[in-house]
């Protein structure tokens, strides 16, 4: 391993890099000096061994009258729909177990949310954001993002925005409740206490989704704030965008707006169980998340999952050409992003993919991060920055980070829309 120390636009960039994986320090570099990156962190475990572990920039960016504060090895911060990959991970443990049935009727789970037409929902509609609540018309009272009971007490008065099981569209808040109160249900504990107890606490992670009280002032000490992307007036509009402007009762407004003001800054958000966007951590914890899945479901003596689930974990379960949220083509496995290549379906798409192995599950998050698994390269990655980048998958920061991490283990092209060796 080499020792990097690294001076960058924005301050420097620490940790240690394989030789193997020089193109990836390379590339991590580049997105301070040339891609707008404020603070970031990035780790790849491969084959067992952890091969990049890398920080840098400002978790507080300069200002006229305060010096910038450093990212440092600690730093960690909000990794929005990452958290999703920690969610399913529960829900699949539950499974490989045999607490859990994916392919069951939800209502054996949450009687309650058998009503109004979602009598029908499977679990595995959950995951994979077809079981048609991927937002609520019912308008959400300020806060209640951050109150578990009341938002799954709003999810079982709804009526689903089709049939469940019939189309596909993101459950990108909504995901939280749905999924997360069946694994609430099935393990006997809110989902952040599985997760700390069964994953974060076994396998060493600095990953957290809800701050318990105990931890709260040393990671809010540590916590890089989110800076929101910087919007092109210039950019054509997305379908997705044009989708919220022109109608406010939208699938994609409602998801977006619907939120009960809202922001990911809020302290009071931190200490909430949102399994849809509130996991707090850093590249370690993503990439040390995964890479027991990346290791076929076991490492250092603690098995996550048997392989019968880890490869249903790893196939696509559902995919559209239009998803009913995002309005863009998308793939997803139960609870995973697959890879994503939309690329040549028009300029706007530019930064609307997020292009792995066909091999590889995770998940992004919005403005970037991205944490994933490929149990046949034996890679997993952990990304996650503060500045957030455009679009609503992985922008070109994050991309080019995976692309040089494929490169670095002898893949050769993505032109068919899949990291692969040719």
């Amino acid at each position: 391993m080499s020792h990097v120390e690294t001076a960058v636009k924005n301050g420097q960039v620490e940790g240690f890099c394989a030789p193997q994986f020089e193109r990836v320090l390379e590339a991590f570099v580049e997105n301070f000096n040339t891609g707008g990156e404020v603070g970031a962190s990035l780790c790849l475990t491969h084959e067992g061994e952890t091969v990049i572990d890398l920080w840098g920039g400002f978790s507080k960016r300069p200002k006229h009258d305060a010096p910038g504060i450093p990212w440092e090895q600690d730093t960690v911060c909000v990794v929005f729909s990452s958290t999703k990959g920690a969610t399913a991970l529960c829900a699949h443990m539950l499974a490989s177990r045999g607490i859990l049935d994916l392919d069951a009727p939800v209502t054996e789970y949450w009687p309650e949310y058998g009503h109004n037409g979602k009598e029908s929902t499977r679990v595995s509609m959950m995951l994979d954001h077809t079981a048609g609540m991927p937002a609520t018309r019912t308008r959400v009272k300020k806060g209640g993002v951050a109150d578990f009971d009341y938002m799954t007490g709003l999810l079982e008065q709804e009526e689903p925005f089709w049939a469940p099981g019939s189309r596909q569209g993101y459950h990108g808040l909504t995901y939280a409740w749905t999924i997360g109160n069946v694994i609430r249900r099935a393990a006997g504990k809110p989902l952040g206490q599985f997760f700390a107890d069964e994953v974060a606490g076994p396998l060493g992670l600095d990953f957290r989704i809800g701050i318990p009280a105990a931890d709260y002032g040393d990671t809010e000490r540590r916590l890089a704030p989110i800076i929101p992307a910087t919007l092109d007036p210039d950019r054509p509009k997305s379908k997705f965008q044009e989708s919220i402007e022109q109608d406010n009762q939208s699938i994609s407004a409602l998801f977006l707006l619907n939120t009960g003001g809202m922001t990911f800054n809020d302290p009071v958000l931190h200490q909430a169980e949102v399994g849809s966007a509130n996991g707090i951590t850093n590249g370690r914890g993503l990439a040390k998340m995964y890479a027991p899945l990346a290791a076929g479901g076991s490492a250092n003596g603690l098995t996550l999952v048997d392989p019968a689930t880890l490869s249903r974990m790893s196939r696509v379960s559902a995919a559209t050409q239009d998803d009913a949220t995002l309005r863009l083509p998308t793939r997803f496995a139960l609870g995973f992003m697959k890879s994503m290549d939309n690329r040549k379906l028009d300029t706007i798409y530019s930064v609307e993919s997020a292009i792995l192995s066909d091999a590889a599950f995770g998940h992004v998050g919005a403005g970037g991060s991205i944490g994933f698994a490929d149990p046949i390269a034996g890679l997993s990655f952990g990304y996650t920055m503060n500045k957030q980048g455009l679009g609503v998958l992985l922008n070109e920061r994050g991309q080019a980070l995976v692309d040089a991490a494929y490169q670095s283990i002898g893949y050769t092209t993505n032109a068919s829309g899949v990291w692969e060796k040719r």
